[in-house]
């Protein structure tokens, strides 16, 4: 598995995070709000609200917030009615993108996407035409610090992981998505902690892109980011090290 990008599309986008904080916690409580409104509003019987928690509080996410959202998805305060849609599309020099899109407006956000793309010489395309390059999978990144390579092997892959790799300087354990809770708390069990724990798209092949092609692609993952309605953004892009990100 050639991995090489999950960890700097993991940067960028850490990058933006007290950049636009106050855009990143609407984006985190938005996706709670969904996942209440689909599975409840107990974390303990809904995972997948339990990990936007989670995520939401990795970012200092302020509790009112978090609250207030599982409130309005459950109705004890007036709620929103998103919908949960991927778009794809691509990117400078034929790069594969998927979009994640929470929106109460399909329309209104289509047109701003198609923007987006078209700012960064790219196009936004039809459903399934990028999306059977990607894997979903479970993607955990684990600093060599916490755990060596052997004792990471032997916990993720006893637990049902599907490889082990050091990818710039972190290791990157990757699972099926269904295996990712079993993953996660073996990790935990074994107090091997992660640098981020989520589901993730993988690509199955790289684009490499020359400097030019890099800095669009740049700019268009920072149009995406910079959408209200787009939770996340992957794409199967290789950005030569010397382009400044941001």
């Amino acid at each position: 598995m050639a991995g090489h990008s999950h960890s700097s599309n993991i940067a960028h986008r850490k990058g933006l995070v007290d950049a636009k904080r106050g855009k990143l916690f609407s984006k985190l409580c938005r996706a709670i709000y969904v996942a209440a409104r689909t599975g409840g509003g107990d974390p303990t019987a809904n995972l997948r609200l339990r990990y936007a928690i989670d995520k939401a509080r990795s970012v200092s996410c302020p509790k009112d917030n978090i609250e207030r959202s599982i409130k309005k998805a459950t109705g004890e305060l007036g709620g929103e009615n998103f919908e949960e849609i991927v778009y794809e599309g691509y990117g400078p020099s034929g790069v594969a993108v998927l979009c994640e899109v929470l929106t109460d407006n399909r329309n209104r956000t289509a047109g701003e996407l198609r923007r987006a793309f078209e700012a960064a010489g790219g196009n936004l395309g039809a459903t399934g035409c990028v999306s059977y390059l990607f894997a979903f999978k479970g993607l955990f990144i684990v600093d060599p610090q916490h755990a060596t390579e052997d004792r990471l092997m032997e916990v993720a892959l006893e637990a049902g992981a599907d490889d082990v790799e050091l990818v710039e300087g972190y290791f990157e354990v990757t699972c099926d998505h269904k295996q990712f809770e079993v993953v996660r708390k073996a990790l935990e069990d074994a107090q091997i902690p992660t640098e981020s724990a989520e589901t993730s798209y993988i690509p199955a092949t790289y684009v490499n892109l020359d400097a030019d092609a890099g800095k669009k692609m740049l700019k268009l993952k920072d149009l995406l980011d910079d959408n209200d309605d787009v939770q996340n953004v992957y794409a199967n892009d290789n950005i030569p090290e010397e382009v400044p990100a941001g």
